[in-house]
């Protein structure tokens, strides 16, 4: 609560409003949390008002199988307005475009219709408190041609869009003969995206083949180029082998040390000036925080546009504002490198936060310094294979593992991510209903 003074001069007590910008794994968890705390008997949380461009939430893990088409975007998100409505918080649909930290004001974009028509205007809101949780994006790192010639799967609308024209193109490809009648992938980037996406790409084909479309699959080509010396490369040495060889033995063409320098609307140019030619282009490469947060309010921000945070994860000039997940750049107490942009680290800043800010809000406190756990990290090769790393602590650490058990435990953090957002009964029915969907529906996307 805070106190202000009536025209009668008189002392009076006004709720805190607390904003959350970004409806991705961190901030609709913490939308969400605290959203059902703030509306229970006797609770003095302020109301909590999610800001979101989209109208509805999708685990980024998951984007590259709605690329695919191997999985229903509509079955797999979260509507916003559903969500505020189950967890007693105020949606507002609209993008961040401005941030007046003297005034405690965010300025957020009109929505508009596709035909241009304004559906909501352009209108400002206040806070006392500001959790920014924007999330990321592919990093082109200047590179010619790829704003303009390449797909990415940053957003659900992203996935969503890059599954229509793969579908479209494997259409043509069956109308066709010859060299018409061929689709060839590029995807850079070495990284859990792009190993994910070439697997599940490689998936669809066979699944597609399997309904009738013979011949397909000998008229895809996926080439995976990657930067560095080998694919993954923040799993162990060990797994990024495996995941090679495997990839290898489904028929995706891998390349390592090989950069790229420009991209066309035939495919990429690489380093040694020869043009790999390709009809779908992909950037999956770098990480950096959307393009706004550089000079946003006059925070600090790094090279990557994220957010400079102390370890209570409030930014380093404004205790009112935290920042938190992929936007937020967190170098712990002795380390020499800040927090990966992971959906583990976004998840436990968020359960961090969602653990102590009530406390700090309605006691004027400080929220205790966060602390990071590596649990691993898990990979997945469509339905073919799975790999995981049990990280940097505990009895078993960096012991690897692979097959079904790793496949297991990739299912089992989406499903605990569906969990805190609909509760446990919620989730499992939740579960239930892929499960039968799997053995009604077909196991892509035909439409």
């Amino acid at each position: 609560m805070r106190k202000t003074l009536t025209s009668s001069g008189k002392a009076s007590e006004q709720r805190q409003s607390l904003l959350v910008v970004g409806g991705g794994v961190a901030g609709l968890e913490i939308a969400t949390a605290l959203g059902r705390r703030g509306g229970s008997r006797g609770s003095r949380l302020p109301p909590v008002t999610l800001i979101d461009r989209d109208f509805a939430h999708v685990w980024k893990p998951m984007l590259h199988t709605i690329a695919a088409g191997t999985r229903d975007v509509y079955q797999q998100q979260t509507s916003y307005i559903a969500q505020a409505y189950a967890a007693g918080f105020r949606y507002e649909p609209g993008e961040l475009l401005g941030l007046d930290r003297e005034k405690r004001e965010v300025e957020v974009a009109a929505v508009q219709a596709i035909d241009g028509r304004v559906l909501m205007p352009a209108r400002r809101l206040s806070y006392d408190t500001l959790i920014l949780a924007v999330g990321s994006q592919a990093n082109d790192f200047g590179t010619p041609g790829v704003s303009e010639h390449c797909h990415t799967i940053d957003s659900r609308s992203q996935a969503a869009s890059f599954g229509d024209e793969v579908r479209m193109r494997l259409l043509e490809c069956m109308g066709r003969e010859g060299s018409e009648g061929r689709l060839s992938i590029a995807i850079v980037g070495g990284g859990a995206t792009g190993v994910e996406l070439a697997a599940e790409l490689i998936g669809l084909v066979e699944a597609v083949e399997a309904y009738g479309a013979s011949g397909l699959t000998a008229r895809l080509s996926v080439t995976l180029i990657e930067g560095g010396p080998r694919l993954l490369a923040a799993f162990p040495q060990d797994i990024s082998g495996a995941v090679r060889q495997r990839l290898g033995a489904l028929g995706v063409r891998v390349l390592t040390k090989m950069r790229v320098k420009a991209a066309t609307q035939r495919g990429f140019v690489l380093g040694d000036g020869t043009e790999l030619a390709a009809s779908l282009r992909v950037w999956a490469a770098g990480v950096k925080a959307p393009d706004f947060l550089a000079g946003l309010g006059g925070l600090e921000t790094n090279r990557s546009n994220q957010l400079l945070v102390r370890p209570s994860l409030q930014t380093t000039l404004d205790p009112s504002i935290y920042a938190v997940g992929d936007c937020a750049s967190l170098v712990p107490v002795g380390g020499d490198l800040p927090l990966p942009p992971t959906a583990q680290v976004a998840h436990q800043q968020a359960q961090h936060l969602i653990r102590h800010l009530p406390a700090a809000l309605e006691y004027c406190t400080q929220v205790p310094d966060f602390s990071h756990t590596d649990f691993g990290a898990l990979v997945s090769l469509a339905d073919y294979d799975a790999y995981g790393s049990l990280g940097k602590t505990g009895m078993f650490k960096g012991v690897t593992f692979k097959g079904r058990l790793a496949q297991l435990s990739h299912v089992l953090l989406y499903r605990s991510h569906q969990a805190r957002l609909h509760g446990f009964a919620r989730g499992s029915l939740l579960w239930l209903v892929d499960l039968l969907n799997a053995r009604l529906r077909p196991s892509v996307r035909l439409d």
